[in-house]
């Protein structure tokens, strides 16, 4: 075995043992689903809606994923994201990646797209974000941004 395989192994190894800590600090089991559905949005290159996972997991029932998604978001594993679309999409929380990132949403057809800032952009964003708190009394704990529009294929 490669040492890059050893690597991710080790990676998915990690992130298995913490969402299992999640959810047992929530009175819950870290079941082969909800297990199969960690995988595949550790696996996605950007948000899943429920049909995305039903495709991906075959022995997954629409029912079945709302119900595991929900446990799996109360548990602060997985975040979920409203789009324009009625079909909400779903990716591993940033506390379980430690990869902060924002999101391009198509206001045609909800596709949601991962976007990660440049460093000097983010410190500005986060800066400006803080002043805005302050002056509200309010104390940030982080931060999301969505930003709204076309995709290519439904400007094309």
């Amino acid at each position: 075995m490669s040492a890059a395989h050893d690597h991710g192994h080790e990676a998915d190894a990690d992130l298995h043992a913490e969402i299992g800590l999640r959810l047992t600090g929530s009175g819950q089991r870290y079941s082969t689903v909800r297990r199969r559905i960690v995988e595949a949005l550790a696996t996605a290159d950007r948000p899943q809606s429920v049909a995305d996972l039903v495709e991906a997991v075959p022995e997954l029932a629409v029912s079945s994923a709302y119900r595991n998604l929900g446990v799996l978001a109360d548990a602060g594993a997985v975040t979920r994201l409203a789009t324009d679309d009625d079909a909400a999409r779903y990716e591993l929380a940033e506390s379980v990646t430690e990869r902060h990132h924002h999101h391009l949403v198509c206001t045609g057809c909800g596709l949601v797209l991962d976007y990660d800032p440049p460093a000097a952009l983010e410190r500005q964003v986060a800066s400006k974000l803080d002043e805005v708190a302050r002056t509200q009394g309010f104390v940030p704990e982080g931060h999301r941004i969505d930003l709204l529009g076309r995709c290519a294929e439904c400007v094309g």
